[in-house]
């Protein structure tokens, strides 16, 4: 799936960019250049993606990777880090540190998992979890980039973005790819952008709240704004007429196309009323409620039920400062950020399945990276400092086999021990379960072909149903 976009002449480039600001407002876009669902490479497993992103780097020591040495060896050591945590900084003496929450197993497949997600546990015979990700940088902003965009230094198209560009979208008048997003994550609107490929690929950021996308109501009247809408489409066509190839044309333009949609589709598919009060019970919500992250799974599930191809919901209480992130803080915090999620995710696989899409949904719960198996700042202290070199996420519903673990960390939950699975080979499976060879999905940019996966990643075939 290659295409190559000619190259532009800066005359052409000015000139695209000067009749994409003019059509700031365009309703329908060129009917010749509209991106529906495009073919993959073979039969898909699944159809669409929801992230559940859990930001900040969750403990896997203290969630999904029971280790009972550190419950045995609680406060004993294990010397020194091989390098300083931080550069610059002496090397600490590691103590050991016990998780703060018993494990439990799974009652129909025996997964263990912690009593921070009781609701969760319940439903592990539907997930296969992965307990020997690994990533490449122990620092927010290069792991979140890289959990997102494949790269730890570099800007790069998204995954949702890769995902609309290489599969396209059900519904025209809603984008392909959609972020909820209550505040702003680690590197803000580059997780989600579209970067070099075509802008239409983008994530639509929605603000959970009474106004979910900015400008969503028409600044002119519908006889007026209509007019206009036919001018612009006019002035494009016109324009498009010996640059059929222009990729900033075709974007923009379909990108007006996008907003005109939400406008009239956005408030029907993210009114919660139309929910009935016992799917809001399930989900930890309530009529009015249009905040909780209950409620944001619920507007996930509409936006899939109406045809958007892939969904973010990046969790958050309070931006970067009030995460998931445990370092030099009390990693008790998880509590608080756990009962904000735990039922809302085990609603959203059920009421999946209710609903006959779990099979065609695949559902991402992610981190950017792992917990320390030892005190940050000492012995007998609170915290867990970042660590990416093993923690754990998982896979649900299309093409995934239900109620499997994958890989295994060491005694402490320190190193990958089997079966390492890293971001790259994440990415390569998320693309196999849609139907993209992820060797194959490459754009032409700069000279060169680009993929999400760079010249990295294999499928973790043994978690394919």
């Amino acid at each position: 799936m290659t295409r190559q976009p000619q190259q532009l002449s800066r005359r052409a480039a000015i000139g695209t960019a000067v009749a994409g600001c003019a059509t700031a407002a365009m309703g329908e876009s060129l009917s010749a250049h509209e991106s529906p669902a495009r073919p993959p490479h073979y039969i898909p497993r699944a159809k669409h993606v929801v992230v559940l992103y859990m930001s900040g780097g969750y403990s896997h020591v203290d969630t999904f990777d029971p280790k009972p040495r550190l419950i045995r060896d609680h406060d004993q050591t294990i010397g020194t880090e091989l390098r300083a945590a931080v550069s610059g900084q002496p090397k600490t003496v590691r103590f050991l540190k016990a998780p703060l929450w018993r494990f439990r197993p799974n009652r129909f497949c025996g997964t263990e998992v912690s009593d921070l997600f009781p609701h969760i546990r319940e439903v592990m015979h539907e997930v296969a979890l992965i307990r020997s990700m690994h990533a490449d940088h122990r620092d927010h902003g290069e792991a979140t980039m890289q959990l997102h965009t494949g790269s730890t230094a570099v800007a790069m198209p998204s995954l949702g973005a890769w995902l609309s560009y290489g599969l396209g979208t059900f519904n025209k008048n809603l984008p392909a790819h959609v972020v909820i997003s209550e505040h702003r994550p680690y590197n803000g609107p580059q997780i989600w952008d579209a970067n070099f490929l075509p802008g239409v690929h983008g994530g639509v950021r929605i603000h959970p709240g009474d106004q979910p996308i900015q400008n969503l109501n028409p600044a002119s009247p519908l006889a007026l704004q209509e007019l206009e809408l036919g001018l612009f489409r006019s002035l494009n066509q016109r324009h498009l007429i010996g640059r059929s190839n222009d990729p900033q044309l075709i974007g923009r333009a379909d990108s007006f196309q996008t907003a005109k949609g939400l406008q009239d589709l956005a408030p029907q598919v993210l009114d919660l009323s139309r929910e009935s009060k016992s799917t809001l019970a399930m989900f930890a919500t309530q009529p009015g409620d249009r905040t909780s992250y209950g409620a944001q799974c619920l507007m996930a599930r509409r936006l899939i039920e109406h045809g958007v191809r892939f969904v973010e919901i990046i969790d958050s209480v309070g931006a970067c400062a009030d995460n998931w992130d445990a370092a030099h803080r009390d990693v008790g915090t998880h509590a608080k950020y756990a009962l904000r999620v735990d039922q809302p995710i085990a609603a959203l696989i059920r009421d999946l399945k209710q609903r006959g899409l779990f099979d065609d949904v695949l559902l991402v719960f992610c981190t950017e990276f792992g917990r320390s198996p030892w005190a940050q700042d000492g012995k007998g202290t609170k915290s867990r400092t970042h660590h990416p070199s093993a923690f754990s996420c998982w896979l649900a519903g299309g093409g995934v086999r239900p109620g499997v673990v994958y890989g295994k960390s060491d005694d402490i939950g320190n190193h990958v021990e089997e079966d390492a699975v890293h971001i790259h080979d994440f990415h390569a499976t998320i693309l196999h379960l849609m139907g993209l060879d992820h060797e194959q999905l490459t754009y032409r940019h700069a000279g060169r072909d680009f993929r999400l996966t760079d010249v990295h990643g294999k499928v973790v075939h043994e978690i394919v149903a």
